[in-house]
């Protein structure tokens, strides 16, 4: 029954986390596809007003989405820690007060999203052409809500214990559903961009029933009795404190998102159109640096829990390595295919395809250059929330805002870049966010995670007793020779 739990305090650090990564990037993958489903459809069948309104809703949803699912991911570094630290009454402990706060939090976000998303957009200088489908997707979204935060709370859970793997068949058969269902309610019975949302908030129902279900037969920790359910103020007060800073962090994203938006909504629906594009775009671009930084979370909050703080250096300095070859490959791409990937988003037919295209790709090929910035944000984030420092999150999505509220109107307003501005904007702004990433790095993270002589001693032991034990044996195969 433990079979899908992984120790990640023993063995090559680089190899736990590529292997842990690589399902959970499938997984974040499939997630993405159920926007991109939406969206290619949508744009396709209904047509590029109903694809530029999901695209005004985005930054919205998101802003709910991630004050929810904050506080799930601060529970699953503290699983990590506990199950690092071998104590396994506190994993369970964790798991049942963490399920209590993301049953609560996202009803209220939920029904507050619902009632004020008019009101948010009209504050987002919506186009009125965009408005009405633009309330309805986003009141379709905060109805789902309940069912995406407890899917991620359960994928945080299960991810904390070194399990990727079995979130991410759920999320292959969700997206599945989901698609069958965007073409059903869609395009074969036409119920335009509301067919679109009714499709997601289906499959989302399905993914967090059928995860539930495989984490109570499945997985001891997930063997709750009746006495192990209870409050416990500690343990809430523990992941609170990681949970809230790591939410309005994401919030704070969110919120930069949403002045983002605000200005590319002042320009015509050629640049809204091609902005959405770009943004569904690089939501794929960032997942594999996500799912880099939730790897490496795991794997230094186990190692930190077990008091492993050399482990916790040498994964950090992998992902470093990592990140870069990562980074390579997908400017190569951004810079060569960017057509072709705005492309899918429009129809031939539409008379605004060209210059949606266009627009794109040239947007893709100015914020490709700084994808070395985002993935020095993502791997300092990733080693700091793992060892429980989530307020540098907060910090760096403060430091976001600030550029997101500042740098796109200073560069399409007074500086001249008009369209090109939006783009560039983003990438200036990650490049900020990377340089205080770094910075962090250099005045926290060397100073407080090194490595204690009594943890180097460790380490010569053990290497010392594995030497002795390959001694041992090949003397031992030498002698029964």
């Amino acid at each position: 029954m433990k079979s899908n739990i992984t120790d990640m305090t023993k063995g090559s650090p680089a190899k736990h986390i590529l292997l842990f990564a690589l399902p959970a990037l499938i997984g974040n993958i499939f997630q993405q596809v159920y926007n991109l489903a939406d969206s290619i459809i949508v744009g396709n069948v209904v047509g590029s007003d109903a694809f530029a309104a999901i695209g005004v809703t985005s930054s919205i949803t998101f802003l709910f989405f991630a004050l929810c699912n904050g506080i799930g991911s601060g529970g699953g570094v503290v699983v990590s820690q506990y199950y690092g630290a071998h104590d396994d009454k506190n994993v369970k402990k964790c798991i049942v007060n963490s399920g209590i706060i993301m049953l609560i939090v996202p009803v209220i976000f939920g029904v507050l999203g619902f009632t004020l998303s008019p009101l948010i957009l009209k504050l987002l200088d919506t186009p009125d052409h965009l408005m009405a489908d633009a309330v309805l997707y986003t009141r379709f979204m905060c109805v789902g809500l309940l069912f995406v935060s407890l899917y991620n709370f359960l994928s945080s859970m299960l991810k904390a214990l070194g399990d990727s793997k079995s979130p991410l068949y759920f999320l292959i058969i969700s997206t599945v559903i989901n698609i069958v269902m965007d073409i059903l309610l869609v395009c074969v019975i036409p119920l335009g961009i509301m067919g679109a949302a009714l499709a997601t908030v289906i499959s989302q129902f399905i993914s967090v029933l059928l995860s539930g279900i495989y984490a109570y037969k499945k997985n001891p920790y997930f063997h709750i009795s009746r006495k192990d359910i209870s409050v416990s103020v500690n343990m809430i007060f523990r992941i609170v404190r990681l949970g809230v800073p790591m939410s309005l962090q994401f919030a704070l994203i969110a919120i930069s998102s949403m002045a983002l938006q605000r200005v590319v909504n002042g320009f015509d629906t050629v640049a809204i159109t091609a902005f959405t594009a770009t943004n569904r775009i690089e939501q794929f671009i960032h997942q594999p640096y996500m799912t880099l930084a939730a790897s490496l979370a795991t794997f230094s909050g186990q190692n930190y829990g077990a008091k492993r703080n050399d482990r916790v250096l040498e994964g950090y300095r992998k992902s470093l390595l990592i990140m870069v070859i990562l980074t390579a490959f997908l400017m190569l791409v951004m810079q060569l295919f960017g057509q072709t990937l705005v492309s899918f988003f429009v129809s031939k037919e539409d008379i605004n395809a060209p210059a949606v295209i266009a627009l794109g790709a040239k947007g893709l090929r100015i914020t490709s250059l700084f994808y070395l910035a985002l993935g020095m944000i993502y791997v300092v984030r990733g080693v700091l929330t793992g060892i429980g420092d989530a307020f540098f999150s907060l910090f760096n999505g403060i430091i976001e805002v600030i550029g997101r509220f500042t740098i796109p109107l200073l560069l399409t307003a007074y500086l001249g870049y008009g369209e090109a501005g939006i783009w560039l904007s983003s990438g200036l702004v990650w490049l900020l966010s990377g340089v205080t990433a770094w910075i962090r790095y250099k005045a926290y993270f060397r100073s407080k995670v090194s490595i204690p002589e009594k943890t180097i001693k460790g380490v010569i032991a053990e290497k010392r007793r594995t030497l002795q034990e390959k001694s041992y044996h090949a003397l031992s195969h030498k002698y029964h020779s």
